[in-house]
């Protein structure tokens, strides 16, 4: 059974103004020219839809996207915000900006929080430098509870993934998991037992992805080694390997919502209580300490036309596809695509402005793709969340209080009342029907900050 990896219960994030819901694409369904980039989410806009996630095979053209940087080596101390900035206002610009975020990071004693408080889908950090093959360490808790999942994944914008997934009623186990072009195989999932509770002990876990092996590990212990050449897919005539450049994503998602898939919330543990006692503050939290990154040398396939960043030269997007390039493209506004990347950055009066209401700023919470739905045939319909306004992702207080369960065996409050953080969602769901190769989601955002 193989099914898309993405199917975390999906919420609209911030826009500005009032928008009509987005046109769909997916396999077979290309997105129109007036909002040409697909989303990780399976809808079309402009803006931050052809940043960081977007998928050049079902966009409106491969020009769409906006063209990854290129990867950068660095140990990442998480130990504030200054580094991190909302989907809503990067718009591309890797070099003054290392993280996006999606949803409510928290600063809490020299590390980030990611939140998930009730009506939200969580947190989400994302690299704005990609990596094509690296070493790339995350040093993290975890979040306990039924139905809360906490992840560490290498994501890349055709969904090559790589996981470290983490249940929260299963605080002694990392689940490994590996996936090629968002295509769900169930044998690929490996649990991988951790010596110390998984919440409150900080590990060190680590990816270490070559173009022909694929190894994990956890606190310098490899746990798990692959082989590229023993993913061949002989009825796709190609390797099922992890092979294209990968956004770094860490997230706190809320796999036990009752309008998600029932095999999802089977495999989280169950559904939510959002009165549990894991929860502080309103809210549940991972604390994420520190990211490190080695790049590797690219594969000898790749096209090297510069060192900056990477584009896709053809829908197959594998290997020998993938550029390098000089060619950045930084938008020059929400409104602004890469095919027209300057769309909006003038500031005069008479600037000509879009003739209708397109989304610009895409919502959901992609948690990974270890999630066991219960589908009965391929071309099973799915439900999620759909409907939603956006909180402003920043953010809290920094004092302790004499509540327990904090991060990293530490008390903590960020503010006197419970409201939480993060995408806000009002309960709702939609049913989209795909095949097993389509994407799914539910994205319809529609209320003003």
């Amino acid at each position: 059974m193989v099914r898309r990896a993405f199917t975390a219960a999906l919420a609209a994030a911030a826009f500005t103004g009032f928008a009509t819901a987005a046109a769909s694409c997916g396999e077979g369904s290309k997105c129109p020219e007036d909002s040409p980039c697909c989303s990780a989410y399976g809808q079309c806009g402009v803006g931050a839809f052809c940043l960081g996630g977007c998928d050049p095979k079902f966009s409106h053209s491969l020009e769409s996207c906006h063209h990854g940087p290129s990867c950068k080596s660095g140990d990442f101390k998480l130990s504030g915000l200054d580094d991190v900035q909302s989907i809503d206002k990067y718009l591309g610009d890797a070099s003054k900006i290392n993280w996006q975020s999606q949803g409510k990071p928290v600063i809490y004693d020299n590390s980030l929080l990611l939140t998930m408080a009730e009506g939200t889908v969580g947190t989400l950090l994302a690299s704005t430098h990609y990596v094509w093959y690296g070493k790339i360490c995350a040093k993290m808790t975890t979040s306990q509870g039924k139905g809360v999942v906490t992840a560490f994944i290498m994501m890349s914008d055709v969904k090559d993934e790589i996981d470290f997934e983490f249940v929260g009623v299963d605080i002694n186990n990392a689940q490994s998991n590996f996936y090629s072009q968002g295509v769900t195989n169930y044998e690929n999932s490996a649990n991988l037992t951790v010596t110390d509770d998984t919440v409150s002990h900080v590990h060190n876990y680590c990816i270490d992805w070559k173009p022909d092996t694929l190894d994990w590990y956890i606190d310098d212990e490899k746990l798990r080694s692959l082989k590229r050449t023993d993913t061949w897919n002989a009825t796709s005539g190609r390797f099922d390997y992890p092979q294209t450049p990968s956004r770094i994503m860490l997230s706190l998602w809320p796999a036990g919502l009752p309008t998600n898939a029932k095999g999802t919330i089977e495999w989280a543990g169950g559904e939510i209580d959002w009165n549990s006692q894991y929860m502080q503050n309103g809210y549940y939290y991972a604390m994420v300490e520190e990211v490190t990154v080695e790049c590797y040398d690219p594969p000898p396939m790749a096209i090297k036309k510069g060192s900056k960043a990477y584009l896709y030269t053809d829908e197959a997007a594998t290997n020998n596809t993938v550029e390098i390039t000089d060619d950045l493209i930084i938008l020059g506004s929400l409104y602004a695509s890469g095919e027209d990347p300057d769309f909006g950055a003038t500031t005069k009066s008479d600037a000509p402005m879009p003739t209708k209401s397109i989304d610009t700023v895409p919502g959901g919470n992609p948690g990974g793709g270890g999630r066991g739905e219960d589908v009965s045939s391929a071309a099973a319909s799915a439900t999620a969340a759909t409907t939603g306004a956006g909180a402003s992702p920043t953010g809290g207080d920094n004092n302790n209080n004499n509540n327990n369960n904090g991060g990293n065996d530490q008390n903590f409050n960020q503010g006197n009342n419970n409201q939480g953080a993060g995408t806000a969602l009002e309960p709702g769901f939609g049913k989209l029907g795909g095949s097993a190769l389509a994407i799914i989601v539910a994205v319809l955002g529609l209320l003003v900050l």
